[in-house]
């Protein structure tokens, strides 16, 4: 039987919850991407162009640091990451996880919460990072995303 990890990252708590709801609906394990230096409100004003997510956003290099690694990551087939949208991709955070470890022979499935905003450029720069997985497409979950309606999405892939 296939092991599998929902991994994310949440800005708010939005992420988050929709992370947890999506691992029991797969039967995966659970981590969260944490920063080693939380992000503040100031810090996520995405109006204020010297903010910290902001200047992340914009250099490209930036891999800001991650409190802690996931355990045992070779036991996993399937790895779900999931993160808010920002500036129409994936947070700098995600491409140091994706960094972090070897994804050869594994398939990642990044899914998003957004307002509105869809996935965006991160499926593609995902598989860059993600060097030998097979990144699928993804979706945008809702807050309010049913057990039911995502144990079906997974069921799907």
């Amino acid at each position: 039987m296939s092991k599998i990890l929902t991994a994310y990252f949440s800005a708010s708590g939005v992420t988050a919850k929709a992370a947890k709801t999506l691992a029991k609906a797969a039967g995966a394990d659970l981590f969260e991407i944490v920063p080693q230096e939380p992000y503040t409100k100031a810090d996520l004003d995405w109006m204020d162009k010297k903010s910290r997510s902001t200047v992340e956003m914009n250099d490209r290099a930036c891999r800001p640091a991650i409190a802690s690694k996931v355990e045992n990551m070779e036991q996993y087939d399937t790895v779900f990451v999931g993160f808010p949208v920002w500036w129409y991709r994936e947070p700098s955070i995600i491409d140091t996880f994706l960094e972090s470890y070897d994804f050869s022979g594994k398939t990642v499935v990044p899914f998003c919460t957004s307002g509105s905003s869809g996935l965006g450029e991160a499926p593609a720069n995902m598989q860059k990072l993600a060097k030998g997985a097979k990144v699928l497409a993804g979706r945008r979950l809702t807050a309010g995303e049913s057990e039911n309606n995502l144990k079906e999405w997974v069921d799907s892939l």
